[in-house]
């Protein structure tokens, strides 16, 4: 018995300096490798930062007035063409049979007055825009001519059901400084979209309100899908220049995809802003034989 017990006595000693050897051998062990914070799946020390609101994070700032330079188009822009005055323009067989058909006069009985004045229309008209922050995620887009609002919308927000009204529902999103690409039909380079220096904003609008694209009575229809870049440059002599790519694509009433560029120039205050109801005046044509009756 006394054997028995001096044995375990023993063991149970030698069990607990194994054991008193093996913590201080783990005590002056090195700890086992850990990625640095963020790195290889490491746990990061850097709390998450709060995504930026869209207005703290412009990359350029649109805010303030602009008139339109209307150098180019100027005959289509400046007046109202002639009744089946078609040219630059990629229209369909259906398109065509519309614009053939317009009728001024019925469109105002009918309260159509701003069928010109829709989202495809209103930018490339002889405008001022008064652009501001409706609040931190709206940039409120304001024309002069036909009293019209575009608000353009960051973020994922959700679309209406149906007609948006002229102006559609517009989603927009800044971008970052870019080469760009290239962009054209029939193997035609138009030029180039994307971001300039700084960077741009991207605005695509769908749930458009069926108009025109001139005020001649030229189509487009709710499938339309208006796409615009956005882009601010700066002159050497001081001048800012806010310069809108369009891009519209209609499957029932363009053949192709129909591109413009519209060049506002930054006005230093709203002493010129000067609202206007939508009105379109008679064609150049109908104008001209009233005149010598």
């Amino acid at each position: 018995m006394i054997a028995a017990t001096s044995w375990r006595r023993v063991a149970l000693h030698s069990a607990l300096l194994f054991l008193a050897g093996s913590l201080a051998a783990h005590a002056a062990a090195p700890p086992p490798f850990r990625p640095p914070p963020g790195v290889g799946g490491g746990p990061s020390m850097v709390p998450p930062q709060p995504l930026e609101a869209p207005r703290a994070g412009a990359k350029i700032d649109m805010t303030g007035m602009w008139v339109a330079v209307v150098s180019e188009d100027y005959q289509w822009r400046m007046i109202t063409p002639p009744r089946g005055e078609f040219a630059s323009l990629p229209l369909t067989a259906a398109a065509v049979a519309v614009a053939n058909n317009w009728n001024l006069d019925a469109d105002n009985a009918a309260g159509l007055q701003c069928k010109a004045f829709g989202a495809p229309g209103v930018m490339r008209l002889p405008t001022r825009l008064r652009v501001s922050w409706q609040d931190d995620t709206t940039l409120k887009v304001e024309t002069d001519a036909g009293e019209q609002t575009r608000l353009l919308r960051f973020g994922a927000p959700t679309p209406p059901a149906g007609d948006a009204g002229w102006q559609g529902f517009s989603v927009a999103a800044w971008q970052r400084a870019s080469p760009g690409r290239d962009v054209g039909t029939n193997g035609q380079a138009f030029g180039r979209v994307g971001a300039g220096p700084g960077g741009a904003l991207k605005v695509v609008t769908s749930n458009l309100r069926p108009g025109y694209l001139r005020k001649n009575g030229i189509p487009y229809s709710a499938k339309l899908s208006l796409t615009e870049y956005f882009n601010r440059i700066e002159e050497p002599n001081g001048d800012s220049w806010l310069i809108v790519t369009t891009i519209m694509e209609d499957p029932e009433y363009l053949s192709l995809p129909f591109i413009t560029s519209t060049h506002y120039l930054r006005e230093a205050d709203g002493s010129k802003w000067h609202p206007t109801p939508c009105q379109t005046g008679p064609p150049l044509r109908e104008k001209a034989a009233k005149l010598q009756e």
